[in-house]
């Protein structure tokens, strides 16, 4: 008898949760909650390092066609962990530059760099001001070669990491004198409020950030994209509550200046942290535009992002189509 209460205690806030986030997930889609023309898709290191040719360049137009697609967060790093970046990475990025720019008006390339973070991996050092200037003489050089904006995804930031808000500050001064773009991903906000400590006290994992942290890099920067995905939902019920939770916390305090993009899953994982058949674009969507619906469906700056091209399948996109763009 003890041993069932004290499973019926451990069982409570697991079931409140599921019937938290399953309603989440219940309601009727609103047909003025779909694409702003603000989206964007993270490509693969292929397109900068020679893998690709100009028929690529041709085919991806043809897949970006009719779409909400504005951004391409192209993979030209990682960094090294003191914050600078080998030329020898890159050595197609001005060819491809120049394809996009000269075959798919209006579409804007930014350069995505990053890197694992200290303290929990032998990374780059955010707290280190040599190698926050290291990151900053990057971004210069890399829109040098033309890159109309600067996406970094340093993972983990935990939340609160002042260092990690010095970089923006410092890249959005260089960003802002040359009419380039800042962006950033980044993780999804507390579920709980004070999530992120117990992930940090009991894992030493910066999964979370708080919604006032996160309110704080928007502040930063022209864009953020929410990581909305590797949330360990079991289903796909449960994973659209979670995304219609996570893109209401983050509208609650995105500034109105600021491109929040959602992420979509457009990848196949099993894994404790990622089941494929509950975490689709079908069901992020949905939980996406059940989120906007009911906390800002008149906003502009808003989109969402697929994570990631090389992976992404027809489905991913046809779903992406049909019910987003």
């Amino acid at each position: 008898m003890v041993l069932l209460i004290i499973v019926a205690i451990l069982l409570t806030p697991v079931a409140a949760a599921a019937v938290f986030l399953r309603l989440q997930d219940a309601g009727t889609l609103r047909d003025d909650t779909r694409t702003r023309g603000h989206d964007a898709v993270w490509l693969g290191h292929a397109w900068v390092d020679g893998r690709k040719s100009d028929a690529d360049i041709a085919q991806l137009g043809i897949l970006l066609a009719g779409t909400g697609i504005k951004d391409l967060y192209v993979h030209t790093g990682p960094l090294d962990n003191d914050g600078t970046l080998s030329p020898e990475l890159y050595p197609q990025a001005r060819w491809f530059l120049e394809a996009v720019h000269r075959t798919l008006p209006g579409i804007r390339v930014q350069a995505w760099l990053g890197d694992v973070l200290t303290p929990e991996f032998d990374g780059l050092n955010t707290d280190d001001p040599r190698t926050r200037d290291h990151v900053v003489t990057t971004s210069s050089q890399v829109l040098d070669l033309g890159f109309d904006g600067i996406h970094f995804d340093f993972e983990p930031v935990r939340s609160g990491s002042g260092g990690y808000t010095i970089i923006l500050d410092q890249v959005r001064t260089i960003t802002s004198a040359r009419h380039a773009v800042l962006s950033v991903s980044a993780p999804v906000i507390d579920p709980l409020p004070g999530l992120h400590s117990l992930g940090v006290a009991l894992f030493d994992h910066g999964k979370w950030w708080s919604q006032a942290y996160f309110a704080e890099v928007a502040r930063r920067v022209d864009q953020i994209a929410v990581m909305s995905y590797d949330t360990a939902m079991p289903t796909r019920a449960l994973y659209g509550g979670y995304v219609a939770q996570q893109t209401s916390l983050a509208l609650q305090v995105t500034p109105p200046g600021t491109d929040l993009l959602m992420g979509l899953p457009a990848f196949w994982a099993e894994n404790p942290a990622h089941h494929g058949a509950a975490e689709t674009v079908a069901a992020a969507l949905r939980g996406v535009r059940l989120g906007l619906g009911r906390t800002a469906r008149d906003r502009a700056a808003f989109g969402v992002a697929l994570y990631v091209d090389f992976a992404a399948t027809q489905q991913d996109w046809a779903d992406y189509r049909q019910d987003w763009a």
